[in-house]
């Protein structure tokens, strides 16, 4: 490793399809930054000796995403708020002293990006429908207490998984939490005021996600945490309704934010060129 370059990088499997190479490259051209930042595909078994490996290298830390983000949280030396209360974590910063620290940016993201793209006036003081009870479930639910949401329905095909988020998260929230099965859909859907996808389904190669937009009111937004592909099954029925509609384009260019300048020590801006320059990749 050459003097004076920083170097990071994202830690998933499979890894080939993330965005955040692309994304950290533009930004450390954009700055004129000596740095590399490079993608990992790390088998679940091997993380906790890759990261030790990564250490001993000189890297100043990496993203993490699927399947890792429990175990990174697992591993930390010492967490922040957010990934405390989600137990999940998605950067893992390399002290130099050697301790590792571990903070969750997807609630920071996503707060950043339905704020700028919804609005929070849209839904302070509204209910809130979310779609999964997994790792991203969670940030949107904290996202959303954050934003003022008087309440949140958490819908599951498993139910007993959505009566377990709730739980777990009810300590830390201010919003009403309500689990509810799948099948009851039509019914949490007739007053909400957003629906955020925080599934796989309707992500390039998953399947399709099987909800339909119809029993939304006509004023309620649909935010979709999948940006592959750029306009979801989910956010076309949206649109077609005439529903405010965007997808997690924006969470990930905001999450990665404050990674980018822990790793090389400049704050990027997420910038409408930024967003095109994804946009390309996505489509290509």
């Amino acid at each position: 490793m050459s003097s004076g370059v920083r170097v990071a990088g994202a830690i998933g499997f499979p890894i080939a399809h993330s965005l955040s190479p692309r994304l950290h490259r533009f930004w450390l051209d954009d700055l004129g930054i000596a740095g590399s930042y490079v993608p990992l595909a790390v088998r679940r078994e091997n993380f906790s000796t890759v990261i030790q490996g990564l250490r001993s290298a000189g890297f100043t830390g990496v993203n993490v995403t699927v399947p890792h983000k429990q175990a990174a949280f697992a591993i930390a030396n010492t967490v922040d708020e957010a990934a405390r209360k989600t137990g999940a974590a998605n950067l893992l910063v390399f002290e130099p002293e050697g301790t590792i620290h571990t903070r969750n940016t997807d609630v920071d993201g996503l707060c950043a990006s339905l704020s700028e793209e919804i609005g929070s006036e849209k839904i302070k003081d509204k209910v809130a429908v979310v779609l999964g009870a997994g790792g991203a479930a969670r940030a949107a639910v904290l996202t959303l207490d954050r934003l003022g949401v008087r309440e949140v329905r958490i819908l599951n095909r498993n139910l007993a998984r959505a009566i377990n988020l709730a739980a777990e998260l009810k300590p830390h929230v201010r919003a009403k939490l309500v689990p509810l099965a799948w099948s009851e859909w039509n019914a949490a859907a007739t007053d909400t005021a957003l629906l955020v996808n925080a599934t796989s389904g309707g992500m390039a190669g998953a399947e399709p996600l099987d909800i339909r937009v119809d029993s939304l009111p006509s004023e309620a937004a649909v935010y979709d945490l999948v940006y592959n592909p750029l306009e979801t099954e989910l956010v076309k029925q949206a649109r077609r309704r005439g529903l405010l509609a965007a997808n997690g384009l924006g969470m990930l260019m905001h999450q990665a934010a404050p990674a980018f300048e822990t790793f090389f020590g400049a704050k990027p801006q997420v910038t409408p060129a930024l967003r095109a320059h994804l946009e390309a990749a996505l489509r290509s």
